[in-house]
């Protein structure tokens, strides 16, 4: 850790220890001002947090990441959304020149083709918008949850992202989907509706299926690649 935001992050979890997450947002939201920012992609756990940030009106800016391939139902979730809360949702896209470039190259579905197109793809339409998305700020809040996958069981709610040169934030981190499904009930709060047809990690519509009964939770995402490929680049766990 060599940015000297690092070295706040000791005295953060110390002083949100006993904060329910609504109180830790508020308190980060105080110290940081304008610094805090939140990437939704309108999933269960993002609404949640959506919610909190909203109905506290927080001068937290929420952001997305249209990739261009995502699902009819995830749009409609993000304009639901608006409607609800009335709130600004910023929407950060991939850059045109290096998407032609790619799809000229390699295809439109280059991407199941091998490991290494499929994360280049991801690059240009997630990692490179997120890093313009993340510059200047001081708080990255998620809607991570140690339930997604093994490499996220041994996360701390506060983290140092180096990638990003910024603190990271989960405010639900050690929620259950038990506990998010009921936030969502007891609030009526918009979502995502193939959450209900057994897609529980949901980005872009090739790269994204339901997963089957005993299956893990991440089995829906690039479900052709080997299980220990798995991520995109956005959260990287040493």
């Amino acid at each position: 850790m060599n940015n000297q935001l690092s070295l706040h992050i000791p005295g953060l979890i110390n002083q949100i220890k006993s904060f329910q997450p609504e109180q830790a947002l508020k308190h980060l939201s105080a110290q940081f001002g304008e610094k805090v920012v939140f990437s939704s992609s309108f999933s269960y756990e993002d609404q949640v947090i959506t919610h909190m940030i909203a109905t506290q009106q927080l001068p937290i800016q929420i952001f997305t990441l249209d990739t261009g391939r995502l699902f009819t139902e995830t749009y409609s979730v993000w304009s639901s959304t608006i409607s609800r809360y009335q709130n600004n949702i910023k929407a950060y896209y991939p850059q045109h020149d290096l998407l032609e470039s790619f799809v000229q190259e390699k295809g439109p579905n280059a991407f199941y083709e091998s490991v290494e197109n499929r994360k280049n793809c991801c690059y240009i339409r997630k990692v490179e918008p997120l890093k313009r998305a993340l510059k200047g700020n001081a708080i990255w809040v998620t809607g991570l949850r140690a339930e997604h996958s093994a490499a996220r069981q041994d996360l701390q709610s506060i983290e140092w992202d180096e990638s990003n040169q910024i603190i990271k934030y989960h405010p639900i981190l050690d929620w259950t989907t038990e506990q998010v499904a009921a936030f969502i009930r007891e609030h009526n709060i918009p979502y995502n509706p193939l959450h209900d047809k057994g897609f529980v990690s949901i980005g872009c519509a090739p790269c994204t299926r339901a997963i089957k009964s005993g299956e893990d939770f991440r089995a829906g995402r690039w479900w052709w690649e080997e299980a220990d490929k798995k991520e995109c680049g956005l959260h990287e766990h040493k």
